[in-house]
């Protein structure tokens, strides 16, 4: 298929689609309701006779996202058409919401930027933009499975308008420009909805913008979605069967905790369990679930949330992040009485998970009876399958495989990049994991005050592997490379 010669606001207005551009002729896809006296309009525009295909509207929809979402906007080439000559006074003034983005391609030079941006970003799968002003420039740069890199470079003078534009479009004050300020956004791209958290900061060159994309068509994943080993997704699955106790997911900031509490979630039944969520913000909306967002500004914190989720007769409470003491007794106590607690916690490992709670204050007698399972997680970047090729084993990776006492592979993967990867070498992330369950000679050591050295020996000794070990699957079946996944689990 050919790229789509019509605008996408007109294709989508009319119900018309170039399917494909022939010599002779133009496939075009028209909606069942179209209104059929727009075709010598299509006709003189493309300048070729037209081969007519019929859809129902739902069929129509799906195709014309799909046509559209693959073309090309580079949003470099935007912002580098964007020239000085700038009406300012065009971003003061409220503008309605934006359906699409890809229906604004006539709009002012500053909207189109960040439009352009946005759509960029959605279509390479950024997690986040990153918009920073310097003293002689400003820098544009996406986070691409879980590492930055540069995308534009507007210039220092656009810097403020581009920060009031995107102001407005998440209903913050342009004018509080020395407070840090949190807003949202809600987009659509080609039918596909978007979810956009807006921070502000101020620094000494004008404020620091940061964006957080939120897709939901791809977002949510089942269990069997999140890579997992086999040997890890049955115990995991078995213990979210669990009556009652504590179930902990760890891993610093982006490692994919809420992605797997939100699996985890779906794959429970909630039409015959009562299923609540306090999250801090709510990243995806889960059918079933009651789900309640922290407000600091009313005085809505995790622990005042759980107080009156407790109330509301749930089976299943999930807690976006254990940060205090009363947060983490509250989710004890909950426990204790009858419910499944699934909660995220800061920690490098597993076994840390233990002491961190400890650390904060909660009994370790309590503690021992209670907690059911931990698991820690990272994030490592996929091999391109498009340009990945097996290379031999060098002495440098031979070392560090011996370092970790692994058994030698006959041979590891690269990438070298490709159009398909941005040229980076990597495509997608996914998951390493390191489970710890529950077991009498866990609970004694909870409850005896042992440290980390001695719960992590106990895991291993049952089996359990590390994030490392895990990881070395991964470098085995090709997925990863050797370079990747000591750069993630680098101690």
């Amino acid at each position: 298929m050919s790229a789509p010669s019509l605008p996408y606001a007109f294709a989508k207005a009319h119900g018309v689609l170039v399917a494909a551009l022939q010599p002779e002729h133009v496939d075009l896809v028209i909606r069942d309701d179209a209104d059929l006296s727009i075709l010598p309009e299509v006709r003189r525009t493309l300048g070729l006779p037209l081969r007519l295909e019929t859809l129902g509207r739902h069929a129509f929809e799906a195709r014309l996202a799909e046509a559209y979402a693959g073309t090309e906007n580079n949003a470099a080439d935007v912002v580098a058409d964007v020239g000085l000559e700038v009406d300012l006074t065009q971003l003061m003034t409220e503008l309605p919401a934006v359906e699409d983005l890809l229906e604004t391609q006539d709009d002012a030079p500053i909207i189109r930027m960040i439009n352009a941006l946005l759509t960029q970003a959605v279509r390479q799968a950024a997690s986040d933009i990153h918009i920073e002003p310097y003293e002689r420039h400003s820098v544009v740069r996406f986070r691409r499975d879980g590492v930055l890199v540069d995308v534009a470079q507007p210039h220092r003078a656009l810097h403020a308008a581009m920060a009031s534009r995107i102001k407005i479009m998440s209903s913050l004050d342009i004018a509080e420009k020395r407070l840090p300020q949190d807003g949202r956004i809600a987009l659509r791209l080609a039918g596909r909805q978007v979810d956009v958290r807006v921070s502000t900061l101020p620094t000494t060159h004008g404020e620091r913008i940061v964006l957080r994309l939120l897709d939901k068509a791809n977002g949510q994943r089942g269990l069997d979605g999140l890579g997992m080993a086999a040997d890890t997704v049955r115990p995991f699955a078995e213990l979210l069967k669990e009556p009652h106790g504590i179930l902990l997911v760890t891993g610093p900031t982006g490692s994919g905790k809420s992605t797997t509490l939100y699996a985890a979630l779906q794959s429970m039944d909630a039409k015959t369990r009562n299923i609540v969520t306090v999250e801090d913000p709510v990243e995806y909306d889960l059918p079933g679930v009651g789900q309640i967002p922290v407000n600091s500004k009313i005085d809505l914190s995790f622990a005042r949330a759980l107080r009156a989720i407790l109330r509301q007769d749930p089976d299943v409470i999930m807690i976006g992040e254990i940060r205090d003491l009363e947060t983490a007794q509250i989710a004890v106590q909950a426990s204790l009485t009858g419910h499944l607690v699934l909660a995220t916690l800061h920690t490098n490992d597993a076994a840390s998970a233990v002491t961190r709670l400890v650390d904060m204050g909660v009994e370790p007698f309590l503690l021992a009876s209670t907690l059911r399972g931990v698991l820690a997680q990272r994030l490592v970047r996929k091999l391109c399958p498009e340009c990945r090729h097996p290379v031999p084993l060098s002495p440098a990776n031979r070392q560090s495989l011996n370092a970790l006492g692994e058994a030698t592979p006959e041979q590891l993967w690269d990438a070298d990049g490709c159009p398909a990867c941005s040229r980076t070498g990597y495509a997608g992330r996914t998951g390493i994991y390191e489970l710890i369950t529950s077991d009498d000679g866990l609970e004694q050591l909870i409850h005896s005050g042992a440290d980390e050295a001695r719960i992590r020996a106990h895991a291993h000794a049952r089996g359990s592997r590390s994030l490392r070990d895990d990881g070395l699957r991964l470098v085995a079946e090709g997925q990863t490379s050797l370079e990747e996944l000591l750069r993630v689990t680098r101690e």
